[in-house]
């Protein structure tokens, strides 16, 4: 059986999810031990972004598991479906560029306006992919 080309997308999407937890736990852990945070102390979130310094990673990692579920959902509808065409791919992996700047720019300088734009690009992309497979699924593509 051949691998779906949807799986790759996918793939490098989980890739970018562990990124950021391993960039969270690297700059969480030192963080707590440096400052003699015990770990009760920030159970929740908001204990949490009071105690922390740096925030970063750990609200990006947050933001992975909102919008990108749809992204999920696509690509696997569209591999249910056996849709393979190369522009629902290509906003597939539109979309996966469009996060990994943005996770980049979150979890590094963090200017707004720049994870905004990444933010956009990746919003678009996976709104023409929905598009894309809605149109495929009515039989017009």
């Amino acid at each position: 059986m051949a691998t779906s080309p949807w799986v790759w997308p996918m793939l490098a999407m989980v890739g970018l999810v562990f990124a950021v937890a391993t960039r969270l736990f690297l700059t969480r852990i030192p963080e707590m031990k440096r400052r003699g945070i015990h770990p009760q102390a920030v159970a929740s979130a908001k204990q949490m972004a009071e105690a922390m310094e740096d925030t970063r990673a750990a609200d990006h990692f947050r933001n992975l598991f909102e919008t990108p579920v749809l992204f999920f959902a696509a690509c696997l509808a569209a591999m249910q479906t056996g849709i393979e065409g190369s522009g629902t791919l290509l906003m597939a992996w539109a979309f996966v560029g469009a996060r990994v700047l943005m996770a980049l720019e979150a979890c590094g300088r963090n200017k707004v306006m720049r994870r905004f734009q990444a933010f956009l690009a990746a919003s678009v992309a996976l709104l023409v992919l929905w598009v894309q497979l809605g149109l495929h699924w009515a039989g017009v593509l």
